[in-house]
C-alpha cells in the first residue's frame, strides 16, 4: 500500500487537489481510501464518500495539536486502510503546527500552497514544506507570471522539492501529481516520523493559563533568552 500525506494551510486547496487526483486514479481501477484530520470541523470525508464511493474516516484533534494527532492516530489508520484493501491511502491533515512535519518515511509528503497567500509564505511554514517531497502551488490563474516565479524561487530557497503549479479547479497539471504517486514505493512495516518533532513539554500543554515564564515549568523561554528547562 502506498501512503500519501497531504498538508498545507487552511483554504490552500488541499481537498480540491486530492479530489482531482483521486478521480484520475480511480479511472485506472486503483482502490483509494481517505482519512481527514482537522481541528473541529470537516466534511470532506462525507463529500469523498458520496462522490467516489470510497472508504473514508475523519478525526478531530480538538485540544490536541493536529500534527501530533496525525502522528498518534496514523498507526491505527494505516491498519484500517490495509483492512480496506487500499492500493493508496490518502491522509489530509490540517497541518496547523508550523514546527511539525506530518509526513512519515516512505510516504509521499505533499504540501499544498496557494499562490495568492503572499510571496513569503514558503519561508513561514517550516517542516511542512522543507520535509515534503512535492509542493503543489494552487490558484496560479490568479497571480501574474512574475509573482509565480518569485513564489517558486522562495519555495526552492527553503526546500529541495518538486514544484507543481496547478489550477486545481480545472484539473490543470494534476497528471504530474498522479505520475509521482504511481512511482512511489509501498510503505514499510516499521513506520517512522520524517524529521524531529519540536520540543513542547510544558505546563501550557496541559492547560495552565497564566501568562509569563515565571508561572510555568518544563521547556520555556523568555523574550530575551533561548529555551531552558525549569522544574519537573
Amino acid at each position: 500500500m502506498k501512503v500519501v500525506i497531504c498538508a498545507g494551510p487552511p483554504t490552500s486547496g488541499k481537498t480540491t487537489v486530492l479530489k482531482q487526483v483521486i478521480k484520475k486514479l480511480m479511472e485506472k481501477d486503483i482502490r483509494v481510501v481517505y482519512l481527514k484530520i482537522d481541528v473541529q470541523f470537516a466534511d470532506e470525508d462525507e463529500l469523498f464518500k458520496e462522490e467516489f464511493g470510497i472508504p473514508t474516516k475523519k478525526v478531530y484533534s480538538g485540544d490536541l495539536c493536529p500534527d501530533h494527532c496525525n502522528v498518534v492516530v496514523l498507526g491505527d489508520a494505516i491498519e484500517w486502510a490495509r483492512g480496506e484493501q487500499a492500493d493508496i491511502f490518502f491522509v489530509e491533515t490540517a497541518g496547523l503546527c508550523l514546527r511539525c512535519s506530518p509526513y512519515i518515511e516512505n510516504s509521499l509528503g505533499m504540501v499544498v500552497l496557494e499562490a495568492t497567500c503572499g510571496m513569503n509564505l514558503p519561508r513561514k511554514i517550516g517542516p511542512m514544506l522543507s520535509l515534503a517531497d512535492i509542493a503543489v502551488v494552487t490558484k496560479i490563474d490568479l497571480v501574474s507570471q512574475a509573482e509565480k516565479e518569485v513564489f517558486r524561487a522562495n519555495i526552492n530557497h527553503v526546500a529541495d522539492v518538486s514544484v507543481i503549479e496547478t489550477d486545481a479547479l480545472h484539473g490543470i497539471n494534476i497528471g504530474h501529481i498522479v505520475k509521482r504517486i504511481e512511482k512511489m514505493p509501498d510503505i514499510e512495516e516499521s513506520l517512522l516520523l520524517r524529521g524531529n518533532p519540536p520540543v513542547g513539554t510544558c505546563t501550557i500543554c496541559v492547560g495552565k493559563k497564566e501568562i509569563g515564564a515565571h508561572a510555568h515549568f518544563g521547556v520555556l523561554r523568555t523574550l530575551e533568552s533561548d529555551i531552558f528547562y525549569r522544574g519537573e
